[in-house]
């Protein structure tokens, strides 16, 4: 039935009026919203994002600033804050050295941010984590003496340690029965080295040989950059793989299909095990990458993973305490859990502040498998068998 002119008149006078009202009622919201405040703290000049390591990045090593894909996680929960009735702020500092993280950190604290966020090399973490009591989320530093002998109570880290890596990267080899390892080491890699073989012990594995190997311009060092002999080790022990420590990434990436026998290569190339892989084709993940992508122009990798859930983080604290107080805010932070894009939630350890995760292993072209491995068996939590679980405690200060 077709309503008579006036009625039609009236019926749109009302609502426009209704609209009207709503909108004033989202602007009053808007007006009342709980603003939050966070600052993300980074280092100037980085030399992991120098332009001869952005164009050709090693797996697991950082494409460039983190600040975007916090950026793109709070522009991707503003809708849910709005709702909430809460806004979040976030402000990007750099600095130079351990001092200036130290004060940035303390300005931050003063001009009433909630929380931090570090993309810092871990002494200079340590530093910024001195410089204030608020929560203060690890983005890129995964050193194991964050977690243990040099943790912190305020510090909470997204970025998987060493000896996760390492756990992942061990389960694998152990399913798959690649159980005679060669370990490859380079200079000044004696920690990474110790956790690697920590790995290979805990889940039964047989590290058949252990040798350093070192780039050098000396003609007379010249061996210890080659692949055919570090790998040629006698016919009495044979390797089912080669497992080489590597954090630069040069001698690592020349590695595979130059090895003495034909065996694959796991670690810092070959198979890596990782935050996060732009391959990942499971649980949403190809979204979060896809939208990564075309905001920054790169593909995402496991740090910008970890800063994109930093921002989910806030965003879903800000949503539970819209209305309280910083402790509400921090402790709903703290406490939560928080979608990943891998198919799991995840929560924060509370012996050490590490974030419990899903591991990625690939090889630059695709996801080859995930950590936890289906059949490793934990009494609460499979994902606690990546890393230090709480028996294991080695931090003091929680």
């Amino acid at each position: 039935m077709r309503l008579a002119g006036s009625a039609l008149r009236g019926w749109r006078r009302g609502w426009r009026l209704a609209i009207a009202t709503v909108a004033l009622g989202l602007g009053a919201a808007s007006a009342q919203a709980a603003v939050f405040k966070a600052t993300l703290i980074a280092r100037d000049d980085d030399p992991r994002l120098e332009r001869s390591r952005t164009e050709r990045p090693a797996l697991g090593h950082p494409g460039g600033s983190l600040s975007p894909a916090v950026e793109l996680a709070l522009k991707e929960s503003r809708l849910e804050l709005d709702a909430a009735g809460a806004s979040l702020l976030l402000t990007t500092v750099g600095v130079s050295s351990p001092a200036a993280a130290r004060e940035a950190a303390a300005k931050a604290s003063f001009a009433g941010a909630v929380a931090l966020l570090a993309d810092l090399p871990a002494d200079w973490l340590l530093a910024a984590a001195e410089g204030s009591k608020l929560p203060l989320l690890n983005l890129g530093a995964a050193d194991d003496r964050l977690r243990e002998r040099d943790c912190r109570p305020t510090l909470l880290h997204l970025i998987p340690s060493e000896r996760m890596r390492a756990d992942a990267l061990a389960q694998t080899l152990a399913t798959r029965r690649w159980s005679q390892v060669l370990l490859l080491t380079g200079p000044a890699e004696d920690e990474r080295s110790a956790t690697a073989q920590a790995a290979i012990k805990r889940y039964g594995l047989k590290l058949v040989a252990s040798k350093p190997f070192k780039l050098s311009a000396d003609p007379r060092e010249r061996d210890l950059a080659n692949p055919l002999l570090l790998t040629g080790v006698a016919a009495s022990a044979p390797y089912d793989v080669v497992w080489v420590v590597d954090s630069d990434g040069e001698f690592a990436r020349g590695l595979p299909y130059r090895t003495a026998l034909p065996r694959p290569v796991v670690g810092d190339a070959g198979l890596v095990a990782l935050a996060w892989a732009a391959s990942f084709d499971r649980f949403g993940a190809p979204q979060v990458s896809r939208r990564f992508a075309r905001a920054t122009g790169r593909p995402m990798t496991g740090q910008d993973w970890a800063a994109w859930l930093a921002g989910k983080a806030l965003a879903g604290a800000a949503v539970a305490a819209p209305k309280g107080t910083a402790t509400a805010f921090q402790k709903a932070l703290i406490d939560g859990e928080i979608d990943g894009a891998k198919g799991v939630a995840l929560r924060f350890r509370p012996w050490d502040g590490q974030l419990r995760q899903t591991l990625l292993l690939g090889d630059g072209q695709s996801v080859v498998a995930t950590a936890p491995v289906d059949g490793i068996l934990h009494p609460s939590n499979t994902l606690d068998t990546l890393g230090a679980d709480a028996p294991e405690k080695l931090c003091k200060t929680r």
